[in-house]
């Protein structure tokens, strides 16, 4: 199983599935309107040293803004972000945008051949394929060498994985935690089967972090911009194309941040005491980049990544460029992204031409003909499974991480996210943005309008599920 989708909500026929998800909690989005005008003082930023002070903040802010576009986002966006996710501002990191899986793997793998003292890893999906193999042989050679390895696997996106595959994990020493495990005589806490760990977090050392939308599986071992495949999509070509997806390297002060959701959702899970390790090294500056480390999970009163994409999005003034896999947006969303394009912001998404996940692409599709109405652009990435996410807003900016546009991600998964502030790594996304453009096909209205109509059937069934997606 390929899918991100846990596994009882693509195969929508069993009832008795869907009655299981709708008894293990029905919430909803809250309702977040901050407000965009607000003034404060300087938002606190946190560098290798420890806080810097307001007019240090400041300085720094000031120059990111004097860089990027003329815009005052630093002035409105930040000090909304601020009050929302209450993380720091980090200062000093080195940031390394990765595209596709040969690169992404390659990067992740020579980090942990040189790990010193402990590996934390934390994904939705491990596979028993050529990948996994290849990583579990260096996480449990690095064991047999003394560096602690501990991995947090959820138990509904590693269901295909034999249990024989995590045996010799453990036979290692290595530490394996699953997420709220499927069999309710196993689970540690209250029984949560709706609630899945859809975070893809990989930290060496405590000094160097991966994230992003890349699982740990054979399907991604293909570049995006040739031909060739491995993976089968559901409702797409005869012919299956690669994975495209996006993932960040991370050194620097914000790393520890990322350890500390970690931690954190080892500890929630109940997990067994993790080893005594240098988890928090004493934080080396290793670049110049401002990022904040968001994480979010089900239990806190909203998820914090919806509300900090919401108030960028509220407060862009030139343009909003998204790039996702699963869009299945609530009302908010819609409202905001109709509200930045009827204000002259240039918004534009790409989204799939196929995927994995036939209901969640086709309750996306229900919405083109109000998003267009009100002049987003959407374009449909063709020739490739799209599964990355990543928003860039005013060109200064973006976020990378395993955040989908759909309710489950707002609502039901532990997700994990980077912002990353600066027009100098705008521009690499941007970049990037442009190349995936080139590769797109553009939906316009008069377009949609004429679909058949067994796509608009289609559609109105898929948006009866969106909810639990």
């Amino acid at each position: 199983m390929s899918s991100n989708r846990p596994f009882f909500l693509p195969r929508l026929g069993h009832v008795l599935a869907g009655l299981l998800v709708f008894l293990a909690g029905c919430s909803s989005l809250p309702t977040i309107v901050p407000d965009l005008a607000v003034r404060g003082p300087p938002v606190p930023l946190s560098g290798a040293n420890g806080p810097l002070s307001a007019a240090q903040s400041k300085a720094i802010l000031a120059r990111l803004a004097s860089r990027g576009q003329a815009t005052d986002i630093f002035d409105r966006h930040l000090a909304v972000e601020e009050a929302i996710v209450g993380s720091p501002l980090t200062t000093g990191n080195n940031v390394l945008l990765l595209q596709d899986g040969p690169s992404t793997y390659q990067e992740m793998y020579s980090s942990i051949l040189a790990a010193q003292d402990n590996i934390n890893m934390e994904t939705y999906i491990l596979g028993d394929d050529e990948v996994g193999q290849r990583f579990a042989r260096a996480l449990m050679e690095k064991q047999r060498q003394g560096v602690q390895v501990n991995l947090i696997r959820d138990s509904v996106g590693t269901l295909n994985t034999p249990s024989e595959f995590f045996k010799q994990l453990v036979d290692s020493g290595i530490q394996v935690l699953e997420f709220n495990p499927i069999n309710p005589m196993q689970t540690r806490k209250e029984w949560e089967l709706n609630q899945r760990d859809h975070r893809k977090l990989l930290i060496v050392d405590g000094r160097t972090a991966f994230l992003g939308g890349i699982n740990i599986s054979s399907v991604y071992s293909g570049g995006s911009f040739r031909t060739g495949s491995r993976s089968k999509p559901v409702g797409g070509a005869e012919s299956s194309p690669e994975w495209r997806d996006t993932d960040l390297e991370l050194k620097g002060p914000v790393v520890a941040e990322f350890q500390k959701l970690f931690i954190a959702s080892w500890q929630g899970q109940k997990g067994a005491p993790l080893a005594a390790r240098n988890y928090f090294p004493p934080p080396v500056k290793a670049g110049q980049m401002v990022v904040r480390a968001i994480g979010s999970s089900p239990e806190e009163p909203y998820s914090l990544i919806y509300a900090t994409l919401l108030s960028a999005i509220g407060s862009a003034e030139t343009s909003v460029h998204l790039t996702n896999a699963y869009f299945a947006p609530d009302p908010q969303l819609l409202d905001t992204l109709e509200a930045a394009a009827r204000r002259g912001v240039d918004v534009t998404l790409i989204l799939p031409s196929q995927t994995d996940s036939w209901l969640v692409f086709q309750a996306g599709r229900g919405y083109y003909d109000r998003l267009l109405r009100a002049g987003v652009k959407i374009y449909e990435r063709h020739g490739v499974i799209l599964h990355s996410k990543t928003a860039l807003i005013d060109g200064v900016w973006a976020t990378v991480g395993s955040t989908n546009l759909d309710w489950r991600s707002f609502l039901h998964n532990y997700e994990v996210n980077a912002v990353v502030l600066g027009s100098d790594f705008g521009q690499q996304v941007q970049t990037m943005f442009d190349k995936d453009l080139a590769a797109s096909d553009r939906i316009t209205l008069e377009q949609w309008e004429h679909r058949p109509l067994d796509m608009h059937l289609k559609e109105w069934f898929a948006r009866i599920w969106e909810y639990w997606l």
